[in-house]
């Protein structure tokens, strides 16, 4: 039998007044704590016990049978909220932008928040005329009055259904990244990905990113008023790092080093880069793992597997394709060094990810990767230099004191949480924003009676 168990509390502002925990409460209202196990016999695919976005839905039909048939209900005059995000595609695609999404939905759910998720559709940021017309009709489907999220990959080419939903709804946009800086553009797409977004942004009341580098993106290059914008960084769950001190401790009996690369197989991921690298670094000892989906973009998969099979590395390089979160997290603790060099990146979860396991890392200074990868956690070098990133692989794999320092100091940087994330994504909620209606424009601040607003 497997179990976890989840705590946590419900705070019920402007419902309950007197002594109760604490200065806070006795301001705001009354907190209840709640604990709750769930058990499986099981484990399902991916290794965990139950899925924390089904939590919600599942202490729903525990609590029925005992008379209690709407747990939002409990909370609706605290910091209850309901909120619309909508996604292109499903929502359990094996990526960091659906992981992200799929994170902070569970935990805006953990926190009373009733989340709906409508799916957009495939085909973006590349959509038909027909598949824009149905995203749009999807989303005048949500009840009036109802904050909208909006992934930034769907959103920015839908600036007419943002200017469309803008007098109904509070549209919030959450920019992984601006789709211009997307590799492998033409002149002409660059130029139409940043017009659509930067009017796509004009339209909405707030912008949520995942990083203060996006952030300086959208201020400078797409207009986006610095106090629209909200940053919630990507957590990341902290792991003990055993594997990474026994090998750093000398007690691995097979001496190949093993590299470790996670992304999808996309021209922005820079895998070409990595792999005319390792060309050059054929004399070391050294394997590498790419995990990624191999099915987003078929052309740059198979151009890179005839540049593994030309430079006679098939045998020393393994495309696992997309992997689940158990076995991403085995390849994690199989590693010696996480290696990936990317053209651009707005957050870099796989980077974080590695930061949490210990493993000293390699990448590239661009986008948000400098302030993800922590001072002395591992080497940055310019986006499209084989030649830096041949050098800095040739130290890392033949320098064990200078893996040891990188992990050392990857396993003792602090970590953000997705707890935060979520907490941020529900301060954007309970201070939504409103047309003007002196001016029939521009958008003022209120508070939220609703959501628990002063």
């Amino acid at each position: 039998m497997y179990a976890v168990e989840v705590s946590d509390h419900i705070m019920i502002a402007h419902s309950f007044r007197g002594e109760v925990f604490g200065p806070a409460q006795r301001l705001h209202g009354a907190t209840f704590a709640v604990s709750a196990a769930f058990m499986a016999g099981t484990l399902d695919p991916n290794g965990i016990v139950v899925d924390i976005g089904r939590a919600f839905e599942l202490l729903r039909q525990v609590l029925a049978p005992r008379g209690i048939s709407d747990c939002a209900g409990m909370v609706r005059g605290g910091v209850m909220a309901a909120v619309t995000f909508a996604v292109p595609g499903s929502l359990d695609q094996p990526t960091g932008g659906y992981k992200y999404d799929r994170r902070v939905i569970a935990g805006l759910r953990l926190r009373g928040c009733e989340v709906d998720v409508i799916d957009l559709g495939d085909g973006f940021p590349r959509p038909t005329p027909e598949m824009v017309d149905a995203a749009l009709s999807r989303l005048r489907r949500v009840p009036a009055g109802q904050p909208i999220v909006v992934d930034g990959l769907a959103l920015g080419v839908l600036p007419d259904a943002a200017a469309a939903l803008r007098s109904s709804h509070r549209v919030i946009a959450l920019v992984h990244r601006p789709l211009a800086l997307e590799s492998g553009l033409t002149p002409a797409e660059t130029a139409a990905l940043r017009n659509s977004e930067r009017a796509a942004l004009a339209a909405v009341s707030r912008v949520v990113v995942t990083s203060p580098a996006t952030r300086r993106i959208l201020v400078a290059d797409y207009g986006v008023p610095t106090e629209i914008i909200a940053v919630a960084l990507p957590g990341s769950e902290r792991t003990a790092g055993t594997a990474v001190v026994r090998k750093l401790a000398g007690e691995t009996i097979n001496q190949t080093i093993n590299l470790l690369a996670v992304g999808a197989v996309v021209p922005r991921k820079g895998y070409d880069v990595l792999i005319e690298a390792l060309g050059q670094l054929a004399a070391l000892d050294w394997q590498l793992v790419i995990a990624g989906d191999c099915k987003r973009d078929r052309a740059t998969a198979g151009e890179l597997a005839r540049t593994i099979a030309h430079k006679r590395l098939e045998r020393r390089v393994c495309l696992a394709g997309a992997v689940n979160e158990h076995e991403l997290a085995a390849l994690y603790g199989d590693a010696d060094v996480f290696v990936l060099a990317s053209r651009f990146e707005g957050y870099g979860m796989a980077y974080a990810e590695a930061i949490a396991h210990g493993l000293p890392v390699i990448g590239t200074r661009t986008g948000a990767v400098p302030d993800t990868v922590p001072e002395g956690a591992g080497i940055l070098v310019p986006p499209d230099d084989a030649a830096a990133l041949a050098a800095a692989l040739r130290s890392m794999i033949a320098d064990a004191a200078l893996r040891r320092r990188c992990s050392e100091a990857a396993r003792s940087t602090p970590m953000p949480t997705w707890e935060a994330a979520a907490q941020t994504f529900l301060d954007v909620l309970q201070t939504p924003t409103l047309p003007s209606p002196a001016s029939g424009g521009g958008h003022i601040d209120l508070p939220c009676p609703a959501c628990g607003g002063g």
